[in-house]
């Protein structure tokens, strides 16, 4: 056998033994991995597919840490340093840009208020009508006079960050690939675990068994696929969401995220303020379309300019492939308001999917000796990933 041929025989197979194995290479399993072997184990990611095509791309890019609550906040808190200090290191695109929350009710801009007298100050900037629009760049967009704005008012979250979902994890999991103590094995599936000889626990790949110390499984809404028992118990469904892409109007260049009332009614710090059940009657009462979709109405731009907008969200345990034309259009209506423009030209559309539970946002279960399931129930994975993974590597002895 010629060099050639050794030397793709020992790339397509997996190590027999390291310290940590991570079962699914999106942006959960990466974290781990990542600091796994910034601790100084020797780690090796499996990936069934063969690049990323799941949660991790299809995503806004958001890191929404000011919006989380308790726990949450905690894990985003701490999840935040990584993810600047891994953009530096595997050389993907992070901003530390915030997020810009809009409000067009008195209401709206009243939950902003509370939220922003409950924390630091400087973390969330309470905004006029005008500079709220000026962050938007909708004078760049069509609408000559800032003053002229549909908003009453806004906010500005210094903290969140944005990345480009469609890059980041490829350059992640490649930077982790090229250190000598990692690997990245791409189309190998885990096909079951068992107890080692010389370390916890084994799996067994379709390339081969490998032993470590122990295991992380990150496969998102497929733990049920692996551990259905797990899943039952945690009442894991999955939420689809209809998301689109649209050429960036000339002259918008948009840093921040973009929120609208819809995210104040799903991210659990807003939701705990004491106008929310306010704002929720008044979203009923005004748009109870966006409620039937269960909208999420927000955008953001990448690099290129393109611009990331949705989203609706829908729970099923298996999940019906088709698109609702209505649902897109409905979100795209109400994105354009927002953006001051008639209409986007739309170049993609796509259906994101992620696991939930009625039982808690996180799911962090022993399911055998040296292995851990763990999947982000909720639609934070970005947000909590790097902040879980340190809490997990941090636990192992």
């Amino acid at each position: 056998m010629n060099t050639e041929n050794l030397q793709s025989q020992a790339a397509s197979s997996v190590p027999s033994s390291v310290d940590v194995v991570v079962v699914g290479a999106g942006i959960v399993g990466l974290a781990h991995a990542a600091l796994a072997n910034e601790r100084g184990l020797s780690v090796l990611v499996i990936e069934r597919d063969h690049r990323a095509v799941g949660a991790s791309i299809r995503n806004f890019g958001h890191c929404c840490i000011t919006a989380q609550t308790g726990d949450l906040y905690e894990l985003a808190v701490t999840g935040r340093k990584h993810w600047l200090a891994y953009s530096e290191r595997a050389g993907f695109w992070a901003t530390e840009s915030g997020a810009v929350v809009v409000a067009r009710t008195e209401t709206e801009l009243r939950v902003l208020q509370e939220l922003a007298e409950r924390r630091e100050p400087g973390q969330i900037v309470l905004l006029s009508a005008a500079e709220t629009s000026a962050r938007l760049g909708r004078p760049a967009v069509g609408v000559a006079d800032p003053t002229e704005s549909p908003f009453v008012g806004g906010a500005w979250l210094r903290d969140d960050l944005r990345v480009d979902p469609r890059t980041t994890v490829a350059s992640l999991a490649a930077w982790l690939d090229s250190r000598t103590d990692a690997s990245v094995r791409w189309n190998t599936s885990a096909l079951g675990f068992a107890a080692g000889t010389g370390r916890t626990a084994l799996v067994r790949t379709s390339r081969g068994d490998v032993e470590a110390d122990h295991v992380f499984v990150c496969v998102g809404h497929d733990v049920d696929l692996l551990f259905p028992e797990v899943a039952e118990g945690h009442k894991i469904q999955r939420c689809s969401l209809q998301m689109a892409a649209a050429a960036g109007p000339d002259g918008l260049d948009l840093d921040p995220a973009v929120l609208t009332a819809t995210s104040m009614l799903r991210y659990g710090a807003f939701v705990e303020m004491p106008s929310a059940p306010d704002l929720l009657a008044e979203v009923q009462a005004q748009d109870p379309a966006l409620l039937d979709i269960g909208a999420n109405v927000m955008f953001t731009q990448r690099p290129d300019g393109t611009l990331l907008l949705g989203d609706s969200h829908a729970y099923q345990k298996t999940v019906e492939p088709f698109l609702v034309e209505p649902t897109t259009a409905l979100l795209l209506d109400r994105i354009q308001e927002v953006l001051g423009v008639d209409s986007l030209d739309i170049t993609e559309r796509w259906q994101g999917i992620y696991a939930s539970s009625e039982v808690g946002p996180l799911l962090i279960a022993g399911v055998a000796p040296g292995v851990t399931a763990v999947s982000v129930t909720a639609g934070i994975g970005m947000t909590v990933s790097f902040g879980l993974a340190a809490r997990n590597i941090s636990a192992l002895p």
